[in-house]
Order: structure tokens, then C-alpha cells, then sequence
């Protein structure tokens, strides 16, 4: 991430909202849907790759 992020503060200082640089939002967003894509597939049956060689017709 380029810069400190900038914070607005309510009338007793407790920050409330943050502002960032676009650049940095966009890559806090794909980094989160990184993230869900990960939890969805979390349950999903995984070939070893030995076996998905083998599927495919490859041998060593």
C-alpha cells in the first residue's frame, strides 16, 4: 500500500471513517474477494496432481 490512510473523527475524536488512496482500495477489494473465493471452495474435493496427470492421459 502507497500511503497512511487518513482517518475523520467524530466531535469526541473516535475515528469513524477512513480514506485511502484508490489504489489501495482496489487492492484491499480484490484481496477480499480473493478471500471469499477461498471460503467458498474451502469443502471442494482437491485431486492430487499425480492423479489429475494420470485424467489427463499424461505419463512421466
Amino acid at each position: 500500500m502507497s500511503t497512511q490512510p487518513q482517518f475523520i473523527t467524530n466531535t469526541k475524536g473516535e475515528k469513524i471513517s477512513v480514506i485511502l488512496p484508490l489504489a489501495d482500495y482496489q487492492e484491499l477489494m480484490e484481496d477480499l474477494e480473493d478471500l471469499a473465493t477461498i471460503a467458498e471452495r474451502k469443502d471442494e474435493v482437491v485431486t492430487p496432481f499425480e492423479v489429475a496427470l494420470k485424467e489427463i492421459g499424461y505419463d512421466s
